[in-house]
């Protein structure tokens, strides 16, 4: 089988091919991602922007497609960065700067309690089909760990593992993430309801 994935994060797109080589599911990149005008992410919410994102994209897909929107919460931030996690710097922000900030505005706060949360929305020729949630929880560091992954992934402590994401491989942190959960849900969903 073959689904289309509306990306143009390099780090998503691995994680998700990751995914379905594991279920025998050919992931591929919309074609002319980069020619087509982004849809403006104005969603409150991760569902709202992974529905939105994916019927808009689903339109230029020869089949099935999906999309997915996620981010950090910090629960002592009030849920931020929530669906601006990717903007929480700005509009053209780097991991790095995004990162710097969120650290800064937890300061010395002792509650680090944290999750990264994905929202994945099927679709097809415009139309939403169903959507899948994935959450991992987890600690803010103060200071990031490990060269790996990408996003806030040096900053996520996950205490099963005694380290951070940026301290693991890939494949390792994908059989735990929140994308990984999200992405294996509905890989299975369409195992067991082929489109």
């Amino acid at each position: 089988m073959k689904i289309w994935c509306a990306t143009g994060n390099p780090g998503k797109l691995r994680e998700f091919r990751l995914a379905g080589e594991l279920l025998d599911v050919d992931v591929e990149p919309l074609p002319d991602l980069k020619s087509i005008e982004a849809p403006e992410e104005t969603g409150a919410t991760f569902e709202e922007n992974a529905c939105l994102k994916a019927a808009y994209y689903s339109r230029f897909a020869p089949g099935l497609l999906f999309a997915d929107d996620s981010g950090l919460e910090v629960d002592a931030l009030g849920g931020e960065p929530g669906v601006r996690s990717a903007r929480y710097a700005g509009e053209h922000a780097t991991d790095e700067e995004n990162n710097r900030l969120v650290v800064s505005r937890l300061g010395e706060n002792s509650d680090r309690t944290s999750r990264f949360v994905c929202v994945i929305a099927l679709a097809k020729g415009g139309e939403v089909v169903k959507t899948f949630r994935g959450a991992v929880e987890g600690q803010l560091l103060r200071e990031a760990a490990g060269p790996a992954g990408f996003g806030y992934d040096p900053l996520f402590y996950y205490p099963p593992f005694g380290c951070s994401f940026g301290e693991v491989d890939g494949a390792r942190k994908f059989g735990v993430s929140h994308r990984g959960n999200a992405v294996r849900a509905m890989l299975e969903w369409l195992s067991l309801n082929p489109r």
